[in-house]
């Protein structure tokens, strides 16, 4: 059986049964009928994903992997600001006059800095010590720059990531403010599981272990029905991942490089109501 699908189902059940919930609390969400989004949360919930066991998508329910991989490009190869240039609407709600999410994600990671090496920005500052400097311990990225927050059009969620090699083994931490479960927990792993593959192909590594810290882990009242039945569900062994092999430049990935094979999983779930 697929470990995420245990991960996963134990990290809802840790929630609803000993999280805090904000009712009688003030809460910037709601729902589309004004209501206020409360949530049962769970603070400081770290879940470990060994990349060299399985590729780790939840069978419970499909996880659109080539969507997610698709904006993760937007944000870490693109590094676009501009929803024109996603191939998805997911980000349509955040959008401005101009088209743009404002200086937030993409953008933050295009923005160059002078470092020892040179100027760059943060990816290629990444890429550049796993090739060079491949034991540093500071080797990581940040798009959480309080100089910027009042123009972006969402502070980000996930924020920072930290690469670690140990051995022959590229190794990440993923730090999260904040993460609607349902909405978005498996959808950033199947991501930033993809991106420590990505980078350790081109700078000569394995996968090694994902780490994936969320400060504020909720679930939402409209959604705790959604996780019960969910939660309940059969689960399937992990689907089979793989990169092209033929690229050695991360900037020439597309989503038509990654491959997913024998992904057996539960039906969709569908209208789940979305707190804005």
């Amino acid at each position: 059986m697929s470990k995420a699908d245990v991960l996963f189902v134990n990290m809802c059940k840790d929630i609803l049964e000993n999280g805090y919930s904000s009712e009688g609390q003030i809460v910037r969400a709601k729902w589309e009928d004004g209501t206020p989004a409360h949530t049962i949360k769970r603070f400081g919930v770290v879940n470990r994903y060994n990349l060299q066991e399985e590729f780790p998508a939840l069978t419970l329910r499909p996880t659109a992997i080539k969507s997610a991989f698709d904006e993760l490009l937007w944000i870490w190869q693109r590094k676009s600001n501009r929803i024109s240039d996603l191939n998805s609407h997911i980000w349509d709600e955040w959008a401005d006059e101009q088209g743009t999410i404002g200086k937030a994600y993409g953008y933050q990671l295009g923005k160059k800095y002078k470092f020892a090496q040179g100027v760059m920005d943060q990816v290629d500052n990444v890429i550049w010590q796993l090739k060079n400097t491949p034991y540093s311990r500071r080797i990581l990225t940040n798009i959480f720059n309080f100089d910027d927050l009042t123009e972006m059009n969402l502070e980000p969620c996930a924020y920072s990531m930290t690469f670690n090699v140990t051995g022959n083994k590229l190794n990440a931490v993923l730090n999260q403010r904040s993460q609607d479960i349902l909405a978005a927990n498996n959808w950033n792993v199947v991501q930033y599981s993809i991106l420590v593959h990505m980078m350790a192909q081109v700078c000569g590594f394995e996968a090694g272990e994902f780490v994936h810290v969320i400060a504020d882990a909720h679930i939402y009242d409209r959604h705790v029905p959604v996780i019960k039945e969910l939660i309940e569900r059969p689960q399937f062994p992990a689907p089979t991942f793989s990169l092209n092999p033929e690229i050695k430049d991360f900037y020439q990935f597309t989503v038509d490089d990654i491959k997913i094979e024998d992904y057996q999983k539960n039906p969709q779930i569908k209208n789940i109501p979305i707190a804005v």
